[in-house]
């Protein structure tokens, strides 16, 4: 009912009234006269009332932003201490969330392998699971072999070259600017002695401490194994028996962006993984054609350091440089490092945008970043799970957001149906 129809309505009524009003007696028409203006409603808009602070409240005499700014500190704090409260559940649980994160790696690269054998080889999962498993150590440790073989073969050469090399800059240093004297390297070399003889219980203790890292390095493989078998065969029941545990409204949401990280996870491994393949391959053939010695295990280094974005990279590189250096000399050494830069750069401006796209592109902030935080809670590992960990969690975020955005939209108006125009009667 419309406004106009509303004070008809009261006008019809209030007429009505008064008109059976008029056929009453005096002293009760007048009562009944009174009564009618007490009840009908006025036609006249009333003014909303004024909303007055109460008495002693103390909001009154704070501002507005004072109150704002409170508001967001104690909130920033809570933020503060939930971020701590991870990072120490982090720095407690690493020894199971390094094997983990390594095993998820490891099944986003082997999941399309496992994949095609069940499809193609109608193997049970166990069994293409298994195979490919298999496949894979067989491969690492037949690299790692011939790696270690090879550093062996040249280890007398390269020391033979690197004590050249330390003879060549001692001449120098005698006969360059410096002007440094056999007595001075001879105090230099006892400050040398000194300094290990003073620091022989660390050098002990630091020994015990690589004896335990290796058994550590032993359990820890032994975990990334069983962690990526069973994340190959299950992965896809353990995810929805996880989403199932949250509350019924937020399974959706938290579905796809499951989904959608585990997609940027896929192609981050696959991308790295070419990535990594073609630096070696351009590097290592540098190498080769220059005739630097440990030209392949030097391709390996290169090939495992792409692994850690930038840090990883310029590391493996400066130490093909320092190799060339010492086993070729001055030259050689530049036009390695001049391969090494345009590697690189091919990798940086060309490759990663092309095979990565945008679904993982990080700011380069951000990676250097992570692999510092990285770093500092777990080391070489945590620097290689730094970064994918990074885009899995930006990927996750913007879907949820996204899901967001779009469920809290206003939802667009019915279209009217349209008029038929009826025939006109003849």
């Amino acid at each position: 009912m419309g406004p106009i129809e509303h004070v008809r309505r009261n006008i019809r009524r209030a007429y009505a009234a008064r008109r059976t009003a008029s056929k009453m007696p005096i002293a009760d028409r007048q009562e009944r006269i009174v009564e009618l203006d007490e009840t009908t409603p006025s036609l006249s808009p009333q003014p909303p009332p004024v909303a007055r602070p109460l008495a002693g409240h103390d909001d009154v005499d704070v501002p507005r932003g004072l109150r704002v700014a409170t508001a967001w500190s104690w909130r920033l704090l809570v933020l503060a201490a939930a971020a701590a409260l991870v990072l120490w559940l982090v720095g407690r649980l690493k020894d199971v969330l390094i094997p983990v994160s390594i095993a998820l790696l490891l099944t986003a690269l082997l999941a399309p392998a496992a994949g095609w054998l069940r499809r193609s080889a109608r193997l049970p999962r166990s069994l293409a699971v298994a195979v490919v498993l298999i496949g894979g150590i067989a491969a690492v440790v037949g690299v790692l072999t011939l790696v270690v073989t090879q550093f062996v073969n040249s280890f007398p050469a390269l020391a033979a070259n690197a004590t050249a090399g330390i003879r060549t800059i001692q001449d120098s240093l005698r006969s360059g600017p410096l002007h440094l004297s056999n007595t001075q390297f001879t105090g230099m070399a006892d400050a040398a002695q000194q300094w290990l003889d003073s620091h022989r219980d660390v050098v002990t203790s630091s020994a015990v401490t690589t004896a335990t890292t290796a058994l550590d390095v032993v359990v820890t493989a032994i975990l990334v194994l069983f962690t990526t078998f069973f994340f190959l065969r299950d992965g896809r029941r353990i995810w929805q028996f996880l989403v199932g545990l949250m509350p019924a409204g937020a399974q959706t949401p938290l579905g796809a962006a499951g989904e959608a990280s585990w997609s940027t996870l896929v192609s981050y491994v696959r991308a790295t993984v070419l990535v990594a393949f073609i630096d070696a391959v351009g590097i290592g053939l540098a190498l080769s054609l220059l005739r630097v010695q440990l030209a392949f295990p030097l391709a390996a280094l290169v090939f495992l350091g792409a692994f850690v974005p930038i840090v990883g990279a310029a590391v493996s590189g400066a130490v093909a440089v320092l190799v060339a250096l010492v086993t070729k000399g001055w030259v050689t050494a530049l036009i390695v490092l001049a391969a090494v830069i345009l590697v690189q750069q091919l990798e940086g401006h060309i490759l990663q945008p092309i095979i990565m796209g945008r679904a993982v592109a990080i700011h380069p902030l951000a990676i250097i970043l992570a692999i510092t935080t990285g770093i500092i809670l777990a080391g070489i590992m945590g620097a290689l799970i730094a970064v994918p960990l990074l885009a899995v969690l930006n990927t996750g975020i913007r879907r949820l957001i996204s899901h967001r955005a779009v469920s809290s939209a206003p939802a667009p108006d019915p279209e009217p149906e349209p008029v038929t125009p009826r025939p006109s009667a003849t």
